[in-house]
């Protein structure tokens, strides 16, 4: 097994494109390694409905960023005090869902250390009944990657925060993420690791003492064609969000004019049925045919209605305060 080094990017784009492109591109004789960490940002399974997997006006003020993965599983709150790793190796049908031939290293190292981890049957790390690492898997063309989190010193608050969605108005068959208590794994040390003495600890555990590292090291060319990947893929609305299924979702406010209840039918990201309820000064038959087609995050909506005066038709509800409401 060789080390990759994404030499401290710290973008989800970037760093998801890495991953795809050593699955696909490195040597296929040789497996490898990988660690990085993100800035703040929601990363999403291959097969959830984004746009009901976090809460949307939390994660639109606070400008985090939403990525879809090529694994499946949960959707995770990802930050700089979140080490992220990934094995990349052949696939032969015997490894793909054995995730314990590559977290038990990591597992016992967590022990060795003091902190009491064991991998439980959804195949996630837990403490004392809290997360602390989650894990998924992908596998493609006779290659796989099994990746997963390690909750060092996140901001657990961020965490609720960001995937705290009321899901009673929201109505999909999308593969939905199981919440789980969590937390950081420098709670149950002594003496409180930084990012790199951990990274440190786990990578000389994986590779059985510092001198068997053996790195593999990324030219120039692989690279570009990595921030390619990213371009055309992990920065698109359309890998992230246009892979949603088809939903519905209710949205409802009470203003000084009275209550507005909004009901949305979204498919590939996209409106596809609009409807809007309350005491309304004329018809808004306007406003629900303008957000036809639209993309259905805030960029999307607020061009949908550019060209509107809602408060013509709402008396006293502005635009910005409609445009939030939708969101």
């Amino acid at each position: 097994m060789r080390f990759i080094d994404n030499k401290g990017i710290t973008d989800p784009a970037i760093n998801l494109a890495m991953e795809e492109y050593v699955l696909h591109h490195a040597p296929v004789n040789e497996s490898y390694f990988l660690f990085y960490i993100n800035s703040p940002s929601i990363i999403v399974g291959k097969n959830q409905n984004a746009l009901e997997e976090f809460n949307r006006s939390y994660v639109n003020e606070k400008d985090i960023q939403v990525v879809r993965r090529l694994s499946g599983g949960g959707t995770v709150y990802h930050d700089l005090g979140n080490l992220n790793f990934s094995f990349i190796t052949s696939y032969d049908g015997k490894n793909f869902h054995n995730y314990s031939k590559f977290v038990q290293p990591i597992v016992e190292t967590l022990n060795k250390i003091g902190v009491p981890a064991e991998l439980n049957s959804r195949n996630d790390i837990f403490v004392n009944g809290r997360k602390i690492s989650g894990n998924a898997q992908f596998a493609q063309k006779g290659r796989m990657l099994s990746h997963g989190t390690l909750l060092l010193n996140a901001n657990l608050d961020k965490i609720v925060n960001s995937l705290s969605v009321s899901d009673a108005n929201i109505h999909s068959k999308s593969i939905k993420s199981v919440r789980s208590k969590v937390a950081n794994i420098n709670e149950f040390l002594s003496e409180p690791l930084n990012m790199d003495e951990f990274k440190e600890i786990i990578l000389e555990a994986i590779f059985e003492g510092r001198e068997h590292i053996d790195e593999y090291l990324l030219k120039e060319e692989d690279w570009q064609l990595i921030h390619q990947i990213s371009q055309e893929k992990y920065k698109q609305w359309e890998w992230n969000f246009g892979r949603s299924p088809k939903f519905s979702i209710i949205k409802s406010s009470r203003f000084p004019m009275g209550g507005i209840e909004v009901k949305l039918i979204i498919e590939h990201g996209l409106i596809v049925q609009a409807a809007i309820i309350g005491d309304f000064l004329e018809d808004v038959a306007h406003i629900e045919n303008s957000l036809i087609g639209a993309t259905y995050h805030s960029q999307g909506i607020q061009n949908a209605l550019k060209e509107i005066d809602v408060q013509l038709y709402s008396g006293q509800v502005s635009k910005e305060s409609f445009i939030r409401l939708l969101n």
